[in-house]
């Protein structure tokens, strides 16, 4: 028992050392950092002196309005983004898994491939095509008498989130596919037997089979929406758009650190950004939990 209690201890070391590294030292110390503020000396003319604040920065970020509307703009974004992710790449793998399907292959490749381009090239590729005096796309819309403003208001959360999409959805069409690809044939056979078409053979059979790895995908995509901050990031800086420097928590973190020099502002909001990804995180698998236990019974 004690050398596989050693055996254990010594293949999870590396993944805790990594873990506490670039994970719990990072937090530990922007909480540190979230405690304190700069203040200048004087009437401006001395030099800054960093002074213990408490949670000054909290209330500073909790109390301004940007900071709340940006959570605001990550729930439309998860209302809008989680559901279409979820349902489009898990019907393209059904798709692919069903027995109608040809050249799996090519077109895993072909919908895989858009989630090997690095973000901010995928995020620069659909600048260019939202920009109107850029994209033959745009000005086919317009000649066709369907012009949209993909950088206003009301379409910029649309064009994120269509980014988002064309990133993520082949990368977890191939979790989907792969889980699809694990299920014991005999079953789907003995199923078909019964009398169960393709629908129901994909409702009633591969779904609740494969219910972990969408567990597993909600989750990581509920934590990865959170941090959205490379496709708008990349909008900001179309022509006019709508998309403002602290459009989204990271943005406002990003922007009181590196533009306005307050970075136990900034830490401060990482660390309520960080806290709302731990408790959503814990509410997915509770609420997953609990259905599966209510399954099993």
């Amino acid at each position: 028992m004690k050398a596989r209690t050693r055996a254990a201890a010594t293949l999870l070391a590396p993944f805790f050392l990594l873990f506490t590294a670039v994970m719990v030292v990072p937090i530990g110390y922007a909480g540190w950092l979230s405690l304190f503020t700069e203040k200048q000396s004087g009437l401006g003319f001395g030099g800054t002196e960093t002074v213990f604040s408490g949670l000054d920065n909290y209330t500073a970020a909790l109390g301004d309005r940007a900071f709340r509307e940006g959570f605001g703009v990550l729930l439309g974004y998860c209302l809008l983004y989680i559901p279409l992710l979820l349902a489009g790449a898990l019907g393209l793998a059904l798709l692919l898994d069903s027995a109608l399907a040809r050249a799996r292959r090519l077109f895993q490749l072909a919908l895989f491939l858009p989630h090997a381009v690095p973000g901010i090239i995928a995020a620069l590729i659909w600048v260019y095509l939202y920009t109107p005096q850029l994209s033959p796309v745009v000005q086919a819309m317009e000649a066709g008498g369907t012009g949209f403003d993909f950088f206003s208001p009301e379409g910029s959360l649309p064009s994120v989130v269509n980014i988002a999409l064309w990133e993520w959805l082949g990368y977890n069409m191939v979790i989907f596919y792969a889980a699809l690809q694990a299920i014991d044939r005999s079953v789907l056979e003995a199923a078909t037997v019964d009398g169960a078409g393709a629908w129901r053979t994909a409702l009633a059979i591969k779904l609740p089979l494969i219910r972990p790895s969408l567990v597993m995908v909600a989750l990581f995509t509920v934590i990865g929406s959170l941090q959205l901050f490379t496709e708008p990031l990349i909008l900001n800086k179309g022509t006019g758009s709508a998309v403002t420097s602290t459009w989204t928590p990271n943005m406002y973190a990003y922007t009181a650190a590196f533009d306005r020099n307050d970075y136990g502002l900034a830490a401060a909001a990482a660390v309520l950004l960080a806290l709302t990804a731990a408790l959503l995180s814990f509410a997915v698998t509770r609420l997953t939990g609990a259905r599966r236990k209510e399954q099993a019974a």
